[in-house]
């Protein structure tokens, strides 16, 4: 047993893989939550005693504390909660269905509340403790046809923040934290619903799922507010910050055709919205490794903020200094 145990939601593919292998690799052991049977039982052939992966689905509440109990059962005191599980779809909002919306903000927001308020009841106990929660440079600066993963980034943004101020309010040693991610060679491009006429694609530039795994363990080592991956995601906030008109006008067709590949999409393949897809491998890499980064920046977003925005305004300051 260790006293370094943690949680990632959404464990067995992308980001969320990735974590989990930086995390053993820090000497931690973890809990596993996925909806996919036979790649947990992937992890738990690789890991042995290092994990323990249960089935579950973050949208289930209920679920969730279930599992957080059991782990904690299993393996000691949780101290780090990583919330990774997500789901989109590439698709025209009117051709998409009611309960297809749903289901996205059910795992992608839902998934992070259920999370949270897990990992609180399991923290406060002993006033400690770390919980991350994986957003994106979409959550600043949304883009065409991921409407529903969209909304629910904003809204972690939100939520995490009401959450934050709580916390301080309580004088409670338990941080929350966000990363704000970047195109990412992931998996889920090969099992989201896609309804475009090409299969889709993560908007370069591409980074590499283990990119993001530095920055969440940077996050758990440090406890600060939020970081932003990869100069990309600085262009969509401060960009949108700025120029959020043009940046609607922009992305109405660039931010359209990025997400697209040069293979047609042959719209018979099966998608991962009801259940996992089958026969697929627990892995953090999905196919485009060959255009994908293995290196990107990775900031606090308060020091980012306080460069772009206190640089001009120390300007200023010295020409009216100077003018006097």
């Amino acid at each position: 047993m260790t006293d370094r145990i943690a949680i990632v939601a959404g464990g067995t593919a992308g980001v969320g893989r990735a974590t989990v292998a930086g995390l053993i690799d820090k000497g931690y052991s973890v809990g596993v939550l996925a909806r996919g049977t036979s790649r947990l039982a992937q992890m738990e052939a690789e890991y042995g005693d290092k994990v323990v992966c249960l089935k579950c689905d973050v949208a289930d509440a209920e679920a969730v504390g279930r599992a957080g109990a059991v782990i904690e059962e299993v393996l000691g005191p949780v101290s780090v909660w990583v919330n990774a599980a997500m789901q989109t779809s590439f698709s025209p909002f009117p051709g998409m269905t009611p309960d297809e919306f749903q289901r996205i903000v059910d795992t992608t927001l839902i998934g992070v509340v259920n999370g949270t308020r897990t990992a609180l009841a399991l923290m406060e106990r002993r006033n400690t403790g770390r919980i991350v929660n994986v957003g994106s440079g979409l959550s600043y600066r949304s883009v065409p046809y991921q409407s529903a993963y969209c909304a629910s980034k904003h809204a972690i943004n939100g939520f995490s923040a009401a959450i934050r101020s709580e916390l301080i309010r309580e004088g409670s040693h338990v941080t929350i934290s966000l990363v704000q991610l970047p195109a990412l060679n992931a998996p889920q491009f090969d099992w989201a619903l896609n309804r475009l006429s090409k299969k889709p694609q993560p908007a370069p530039p591409i980074f590499q799922p283990e990119v993001a795994a530095r920055a969440i363990l940077r996050a758990v080592r440090e406890g600060r507010r939020e970081y932003f991956v990869g100069g990309s995601v600085l262009q969509l906030v401060f960009g949108n910050m700025v120029l959020p008109d043009w940046l609607d006008h922009k992305l109405a067709d660039s931010g359209a055709e990025m997400q697209k590949s040069d293979s047609d999409e042959p719209g018979d393949r099966p998608n991962n919205l009801a259940g996992p897809v089958s026969g697929v491998d627990a892995t953090a890499r999905g196919r485009f490794s060959d255009n994908a980064s293995d290196s990107a920046v990775i900031i606090d977003a308060d020091r980012a903020r306080l460069i772009a925005l206190g640089t001009p305004l120390l300007l200023v300051l010295c020409v009216g200094l100077l003018l006097g």
